[in-house]
């Protein structure tokens, strides 16, 4: 499996506190068949998320050297999850945000209640750039929850979309659970990814989740959700 989304870049944004936490984290998931993982650190301009990429490569060194002496064989890569903002494309220009693993991929975050007025305006123009847009946990919006329709209205100017595995568990909630349940339904989802934050008591998430996808999607697709889409991603 692959994930492209986590929060393992320590101490930079409310994720990890720690490289002893990380390696943790990684070392669970390995072992649970994870055998790459992109770091996405929060980047919200204005606020205390706002480590810059050249210091992020410097922790992804430092986590890679720990992986190495420990003999674990997770490949990481380097990306953020980047929280809505008319200046996206001037931050990627600036060296203050990056793409997934230095792709065309954009992993992108809207608030999670209210709105942000013109946001697929901005959506839109990053793909006219020639940027790939993925929606980090679609699920997880309110404003979505109440309004599929805007599901549609993002999938039409090219819009992908990643959720959690913890969606489908419903660790984010009753709204979150059922809306998963509707991307799935819809097969609107290109990517499932942890989203993970800090250590976990148990880490068999994955497995539960994808066993609760067999209820909408065949053994190959699912295949297609947790590694073969992102494979194609980090190439």
């Amino acid at each position: 499996m692959i994930d492209i989304h986590s929060h393992l870049i320590f101490n930079v944004d409310d994720g990890s506190r720690s490289i002893d936490e990380s390696i943790e984290i990684i070392k669970n998931l390995y072992n649970q068949g994870v055998t790459d993982m992109i770091l996405t650190p929060h980047y919200i301009t204005y606020s205390r998320y706002m480590s810059d990429v050249d210091s992020n490569k410097d922790i992804l060194k430092q986590l890679k050297s720990r992986l190495k002496e420990e003999n674990i064989n997770m490949n990481l890569y380097l990306g953020n999850e980047i929280f809505m903002d008319e200046h996206i494309y001037d931050l990627l220009k600036d060296n203050k945000i990056t793409s997934l693993n230095d792709t065309k991929y954009l992993l992108i975050e809207l608030p999670m209640s209210g709105d942000f007025n013109g946001y697929q305006d901005v959506l839109y123009s990053l793909i006219i750039k020639g940027y790939k847009v993925i929606l980090a946990h679609p699920e997880r919006y309110y404003k979505f929850q109440k309004d599929f329709n805007k599901i549609y209205e993002l999938e039409e100017i090219g819009v992908l979309f990643q959720s959690n595995y913890g969606s489908i568990l419903g660790e984010y909630g009753p709204g979150a659970k059922k809306m998963m349940k509707r991307l799935m339904k819809e097969d609107k989802i290109t990517y499932f990814s942890t989203d993970i934050h800090h250590v976990r008591r148990h880490y068999n998430f994955i497995e539960k989740a994808k066993l609760k996808m067999k209820k909408f999607y065949e053994d190959n697709k699912i295949e297609d959700l947790t590694l073969n889409n992102a494979k194609e991603l980090i190439k």
